[in-house]
């Protein structure tokens, strides 16, 4: 058996990463609204995952990944990048750029992007991701140039390469392979990020995640938490009534509710003091959440904190 067909035997025999892996690894999303984000991925080529804070986007982006890829996780990742904007992240660190090359001038680098294209083509037809988070806390538009009318489903292929703005020699060309896949996510409820434009919306696929305290959170819960019914039903009730307010708040609304990786303990963590755990969780992470929604009327705040914890 030569190299090639070990390698062929190592990929038939290799275990997948399915749909079924990611509700197993503690998604609340019904599998088949996750099969639908798949199909979308696969046709659109880019996707967008938004909402509240607290509801699993970057999470869910790079399991979607590894479940497009086909590989588990340990393996996936050899063909997932990861990057995150932000407002000073520009087109030169995104897609091309020069950057100063210790005291003999400046060199022409590859950012991300165009990192991920060349390793995608590397990959022949086999699936390669690129996640982006916080995709709007940038300026989209400014941060992909040119590059942002290569991300149609319809234009991965030669002809439609074009000229970048930096080039290493006339007449270079870039087009991104028809492999390569982007997920970016989106949180709704930050009021410092940027719009989307309508140029880059109609190029991606867009999904909202909402918070999920049902039926498979509380399973999720009890099994790998180890808390019991009652206070899990107690908790559900009490979120639920305070993403009813913060959805009826005039400034506010759905974008801004709480999600429910707030309160989702990690597989086989199971919490010894239930209501100190809720407290805590509550204290550090809940309470400075809604002090900042009602940053001009901190009693309000303080009084939606302290209804979830009350005895």
């Amino acid at each position: 058996m030569d190299v090639e067909q070990a390698h062929e035997v190592t990929e038939a025999t290799a275990p997948s990463y399915t749909l079924a892996d990611i509700v197993a690894d503690g998604c609340f999303v019904p599998q088949p609204d996750l099969a639908a984000m798949l199909e979308r991925l696969g046709t659109k080529k880019n996707l967008v995952l938004q909402g509240p804070p607290g509801t699993g986007k970057t999470w869910l982006a790079k399991r979607l990944a590894y479940a497009l890829i086909g590989d588990p996780p340990e393996r996936a990742r050899e063909r997932v990048r990861v990057v995150q904007f932000h407002p000073s992240y520009a087109y030169e660190d995104f897609v091309r750029g020069y950057r100063p090359k210790g005291r003999e001038g400046l060199d022409l680098v590859d950012g991300i992007l165009l990192e991920a294209v060349q390793a995608a083509t590397a990959e022949g037809d086999r699936p390669f991701v690129l996640v982006i988070e916080e995709i709007n806390r940038g300026n989209p538009a400014q941060i992909f140039g040119e590059t942002l009318t290569l991300l149609e489903h319809d234009k991965r292929e030669r002809s439609e390469a074009i000229e970048l703005a930096y080039r290493r020699f006339d007449g270079e060309r870039v087009y991104l392979p028809p492999n390569l896949y982007v997920i970016g996510t989106m949180n709704l409820a930050d009021r410092s990020l940027a719009l989307v434009d309508l140029a880059l919306r109609r190029r991606f696929a867009f999904v909202t995640l909402t918070p999920r305290f049902d039926a498979a959170w509380r399973a999720w819960c009890a099994r790998e938490g180890r808390l019991p019914e009652a206070f899990l039903d107690r908790v559900a009730t009490r979120i639920a009534a305070l993403n009813a307010e913060i959805a009826d708040a005039p400034s506010l609304g759905e974008p801004f509710a709480i999600g429910h990786s707030y309160l989702t303990p990690g597989r086989g963590r199971a919490v010894a003091d239930p209501e100190a755990w809720f407290q805590a969780i509550v204290a550090t992470e809940i309470a400075p959440l809604l002090e900042e929604y009602w940053y001009e009327d901190p009693a309000t705040a303080r009084a939606k904190a302290e209804a979830l914890v009350r005895p």
